[in-house]
């Protein structure tokens, strides 16, 4: 049985999806992966992950609209905001939500290590 903790990837992009994933397996956690913030929110798993990695630019709803909603309804899961478009009022905008960290497409993996490292084991990247 694994006992690893989940993340849930949410971005539109699909090989930004299997990137994100494949990054966040390989620090020893599960993934979940969803094409849309309303994808995710439908979903079963909010109560059994551990962390949210959302785009913040997707068709439909947001990232930090989501976020907004999830807040809304009590849930202050540690989220992720990526961007290939994180501008200082986004970045501003999330980082008042409460995200952990707010990091700029193409995603530096040794970033998102240190991001994770935050929540548990520590996982960074040495340099």
């Amino acid at each position: 049985m694994h006992n690893n903790p989940i993340a849930s990837v949410i971005d539109d992009d699909e090989s930004v999806r299997i990137a994100m994933s494949s990054l966040v397996r390989s620090l020893d956690w599960d993934v979940r992966l969803y094409a849309s913030a309303e994808a995710f929110l439908a979903s079963d798993t909010v109560n059994r992950i551990a962390c949210i990695i959302s785009d913040v630019q997707m068709p439909g709803m947001n990232g930090l609209d989501m976020y907004r909603h999830l807040l809304n309804k009590g849930v202050t899961l540690p989220i992720i905001f990526i961007s290939a478009f994180a501008s200082d009022a986004v970045r501003r905008q999330a980082l008042e939500l409460g995200a952990m960290c707010v990091l700029t497409k193409p995603v530096d993996g040794c970033e998102v290590s240190r991001c994770l490292a935050q929540l548990g084991p520590d996982n960074s990247c040495r340099e």
